[in-house]
């Protein structure tokens, strides 16, 4: 007998997309392509949800079997519309082996795919569903240009700045910081005094590098210094942000709601900036965006802009979207639309993201 909203399916796919430059940071190096894993649950009535999540290349075949051959055997037959309960069913069965990384990844991509069905089958925008705020999000270009000389760094902005943006962010993190302080000074020079500019250090830095390196940039009047230091660096965090004279964006490397409380509470972050592929999901990503709310902090995003803006557009605490370098524009039928500096999110129903299923076979990974 049919029940409504019963999950019949749950598949997984796993994709090497190439990237059409190399890309360069301070610690993952070279980046010539990246791991897209979705997941495409499909009920009783056939409607499907699809999610994803991506990594920098490697890993993809853990989150890949976490999809197929664990959520799928907890999920079939479960009610998709109750989607609190599967994921506090999924969070316990697979926290002793999991806890954090691919399984959280897993989870984060089918979380995905079930808030893009309940969309679908209410026929509204995902971003309207979440509560709905303003579909014009502010959005900024976010490069992964580390090795680019100055010269470089500039044309790379100008295609930016053609292209709509209002607000960019660079790559900081080079062994001299003498090499970083003159790119910055370059870029601000370029772009005039009050164009918003961010600065990404990738985990670069120790707290002591790091509270140097954002007094070294502070002149240039900098939006925020990003991932200054390794996660798992609470303590350090709160020393940079106190010490250092800069806002910090970090988030990018946690993984659950807790680990944004503890930032949050000690006061080691300035700007959270969860990731919806890889915090728990939409379900987490709303739940960190709220409590940042109530810290009275301007949450801002990683990767996955495509969906992101959707949730961005849902809170009024929102600052930047990141149009992030892993982009999936050669793979979707429709790419983010960026105008005078705000990213906006479609009224399509669901997410919105209709991905080329023939063209990703091609990338298929064995």
């Amino acid at each position: 007998m049919k029940k409504e909203n019963e999950i019949r399916s749950l598949e997984s796919g796993l994709y090497n997309i190439p990237l059409d430059e190399v890309l360069s940071d301070s610690m993952h190096g070279e980046m010539r392509g990246f791991e897209i894993v979705t997941a495409r649950v499909r009920d009783c009535d056939g409607a499907e949800g699809v999610g994803y999540t991506f990594t920098c290349g490697r890993n993809g075949g853990a989150i890949h079997d976490i999809i197929s051959r664990e959520i799928s055997n907890l999920v079939l037959g479960k009610d998709a519309s109750l989607i609190e309960n599967l994921w506090e069913h999924l969070w316990w069965q697979l926290h002793y082996g999991g806890r954090g990384g691919p399984t959280v990844l897993a989870l984060s991509a089918f979380d995905m795919a079930l808030w893009d069905l309940k969309a679908k089958r209410a026929g509204e925008p995902l971003w309207r569903l979440l509560g709905g705020y303003d579909n014009r999000v502010p959005c900024y270009a976010g490069g992964i240009d580390l090795m680019l000389s100055p010269d470089e760094l500039i044309d790379q902005t100008d295609g930016n700045l053609e292209r709509g943006f209002k607000a960019i962010k660079m790559k900081v993190g080079r062994d001299r910081l003498s090499e970083d302080v003159e790119k910055v000074a370059a870029m601000r020079a370029h772009l005039g005094n009050e164009f918003p500019l961010m600065l990404d250090a990738n985990m670069k830095y120790t707290a002591d590098q790091a509270i140097r390196a954002a007094r070294a940039f502070a002149p240039f009047d900098p939006v925020w210094l990003e991932e200054p230091i390794s996660p798992e660096d609470i303590a350090g965090h709160v020393r940079v942000v106190r010490e250092g004279g800069l806002p910090v964006a970090a988030g990018e490397n946690l993984r659950t709601l807790w680990d944004f409380k503890n930032y949050i509470a000690a006061g080691a972050v300035t700007f959270p900036e969860p990731d919806v592929t890889n915090c728990g999901g939409i379900t987490s990503f709303m739940k960190i965006a709220r409590l940042a709310e109530a810290f009275n902090l301007p949450v801002t995003s990683h990767g996955a802009h495509d969906v992101t803006v959707h949730l961005l557009a849902a809170v009024p605490n929102r600052s930047y979207l990141e149009a992030h370098g892993f982009g999936l524009d050669n793979y979707i039928a429709n790419s983010l639309v960026i105008e005078d500096g705000f990213a906006l999110a479609p009224e399509r129903p669901g997410h919105g993201i209709e991905f080329d299923w023939k063209g990703l076979e091609s990338i298929k990974a064995a």
